[in-house]
């Protein structure tokens, strides 16, 4: 752990307004939210179409996508959650977010320094822990950890490190997953495969922990109480038996590896002691 609990600097484009005392900007938490959240969407400035451009006039809407991908640090891969670290996202070779951000990288080695390198994204993850039903329908809302980061994607040209942000994003989909299958990719996975590495520019996170809230006038009101259910729905992603579909003669691959049952559980496990956790302590 750092000695310190680090945080991103309050930007205009990264400070929460609405409900501000949910904001967090620490590095810690924010990382956490990415890091367990299955998907990320990724939005990125779509080229507007220039004159004569055979480009969709539709491109001028922002492009969003949903992405899988994990923080870490190449340079220091021991560093913990809490430290400044990278986030690294899994692409095609050919896709536009990533010629867009090889375009982008280029552009800005001929522009001096003032320019941020690469494409600028924006990453957003949600979990939902749960529903938290009220008295009224306007009082209804959801307990939630969500997080915004804001950087500039460039592509991953060194091999070294492309090999060790594949491993990493495999990992973050089931631990220890990578040395249980057939690696290192062959030279054509590896051409087809593009890593985009963002580096952060600032980032926060809004979490909501709490009980139903009703006015008093409808507390107050014993008909309404005894009618209407109130409480909290826990929500929470939950792994169900894996389902073996055996390559080849299948032989003991049919059979749940010790890797992949320490995952399953300690996934649900977890996931569900979240949303007790939520819920009772809110």
């Amino acid at each position: 752990m750092p000695s310190h609990n680090l945080e991103y600097p309050k930007q205009p484009y990264s400070t929460v307004n609405r409900y501000g005392h949910r904001a967090s900007y620490s590095l810690e938490t924010i990382h956490q939210i990415i890091n367990t959240c299955p998907v990320l969407h990724v939005s990125f400035a779509a080229e507007a179409p220039g004159p004569g451009s055979s480009s969709d006039p539709d491109s001028a809407f922002p492009a969003i996508l949903p992405m899988i991908g994990q923080m870490g640090s190449f340079a220091r891969p021991s560093a913990d959650v809490g430290d400044v670290l990278d986030l690294y996202l899994h692409g095609y070779v050919s896709s536009r977010m990533v010629n867009r951000a090889r375009s982008a990288g280029a552009e800005s080695e001929g522009e001096g320094n003032d320019k941020k390198k690469g494409l600028p994204l924006t990453v957003a993850a949600t979990h939902v822990d749960g529903l938290v039903l009220s008295l009224t329908p306007y009082s209804h809302s959801y307990n939630y950890r969500s997080a915004v980061l804001f950087g500039h994607a460039e592509v991953v040209t060194g091999p070294a490190e492309k090999l060790w942000a594949m491993e990493l994003i495999t990992n973050s989909v089931v631990r220890d997953r990578w040395r249980h299958t057939r690696v290192p990719p062959t030279g054509a996975e590896m051409q087809s495969t593009s890593i985009l590495r963002v580096a952060i520019a600032g980032g926060s996170a809004k979490v909501q922990r709490s009980p139903p809230s009703d006015a008093k006038a409808d507390l107050a009101d014993a008909e309404l109480t005894a009618r209407v259910w109130t409480g909290i729905v826990p929500l929470h992603l939950t792994a169900a038996e894996p389902v073996p579909i055996p390559a080849g003669n299948g032989g003991d691959a049919k059979k749940v590896p010790p890797y992949l049952r320490e995952y399953v559980d300690g996934l649900n496990q977890s996931a569900r002691e979240m949303a007790l956790e939520v819920a009772e302590g809110g």
